[in-house]
């Protein structure tokens, strides 16, 4: 299973980005995903995740009321909208899956994951 994040880039604080995920090679339909992210000298941290009917997710306190995820199962694909920018929200985007339908938040819950996409903010 391969996953492909795209769609950072470099936006000016209170700028929107929107990234997504697109899973190849062996299916993995309805299973939870995430989003992780990791600042430079900082460690990977959660972002958000999506159950796999897409019907639960659960947001870091840092990004609740500014990004919101979304999931199409029928194209396997997670997206992540992401307004009202900060610069703290520099980072690596990382999308991940799990071999389950039930969401986590903890990193080596995780089985699968992207190479990640470059999100720069700034003030």
């Amino acid at each position: 299973v391969q996953l492909q994040a795209s769609g950072g880039g470099l936006v000016q604080a209170g700028g929107s980005l929107r990234l997504s995920c697109v899973s190849s090679g062996s299916t993995i339909i309805n299973v939870a995903k995430g989003w992780f992210r990791q600042a430079p000298g900082k460690e990977r941290e959660f972002v958000v995740a999506i159950a796999g009917n897409g019907k639960t997710t659960y947001y870091a306190d840092s990004v609740k009321g500014r990004f919101t995820i979304s999931r199409d199962n029928a194209r396997d694909t997670v997206d992540l909208q992401m307004n009202n920018l900060e610069p703290e929200d520099t980072a690596v985007y990382y999308c991940a899956a799990r071999n389950s339908p039930e969401l986590r938040w903890i990193e080596v819950q995780y089985d699968h994951w992207g190479r990640g996409t470059q999100v720069t903010v700034s003030s």
